[in-house]
């Protein structure tokens, strides 16, 4: 499943995180590459121990908790705090898959990496090149997004990040564990639970509700990992 989910971070939200970031140091993005990736990437990030990328990280991490849409579709059961990101003068991430696990330097925190998310930091006007580009068995995708707003994507996926020929594109990327391994599972109850509010809104009486909430727990019962 790819998704796109607006307005995670609201305006106000994005360009009080960018006065922090955009003050901070950045180092070359591939103090967190694994072999495959460090071959592909050129851009810069925020240190993972810095205090902007702390404090920034944990912003992102409520706004995410707090959205009915990303929850519903994640089922998250850990997260990787985020990592920002940018690209200028012709950096680019070639093609790659995520690694299957992330491990934090220096923690004992680690997660299997069902899911990946990109939360755009940058207007679309800001810069040329940069566009995030994920294969998929259905094609290829392009997705450009308005600042604050996020995508989530299989990290099984093979993606990259065009180069930025103009102005500068930052973001916040991030991995998630969900309490169901399987894409066609977690699409499936997404789908389910999208169905069940839309009729709960239209005929919230429905003695229909009860029992497809029913199914829809009983299928998250046989399908999740604690």
């Amino acid at each position: 499943m790819l998704l796109q989910i607006p307005q995670v971070l609201s305006k106000a939200e994005v360009a009080d995180l960018r006065t922090v970031i955009d003050a901070a140091d950045w180092v070359d993005g591939n103090a967190t590459s694994g072999h495959q990736s460090g071959r592909a990437k050129d851009n810069l990030q925020l240190p993972e121990d810095s205090a902007a990328a702390q404090s920034q990280g944990a912003a992102v991490l409520a706004a995410i908790e707090r959205n009915k849409t990303f929850i519903a579709a994640a089922l998250p059961a850990q997260v990787y705090p985020p990592l920002f990101n940018r690209y200028a003068g012709g950096q680019a991430f070639g093609n790659h898959v995520d690694n299957a696990i992330r491990r934090r330097a220096g923690t004992n925190f680690r997660i299997r990496t069902d899911l990946s998310a990109t939360l755009f930091l940058s207007e679309p006007d800001d810069y040329e090149g940069g566009d995030l580009v994920i294969e998929d068995t259905y094609g290829v995708h392009m997705v450009r997004l308005p600042a604050g707003d996020m995508v989530l994507y299989p990290s099984s996926s093979l993606h990259r990040v065009s180069p930025v020929t103009r102005g500068a594109r930052t973001a916040a990327v991030f991995w998630v564990q969900s309490l169901v391994r399987d894409d066609a599972q977690r699409t499936l109850l997404f789908d389910m639970d999208l169905g069940i509010r839309a009729l709960s809104q239209k005929a919230p009486d429905d003695p229909a509700i009860v029992s497809l909430t029913g199914v829809y727990h009983n299928l998250l019962r046989m399908w999740a990992e604690t």
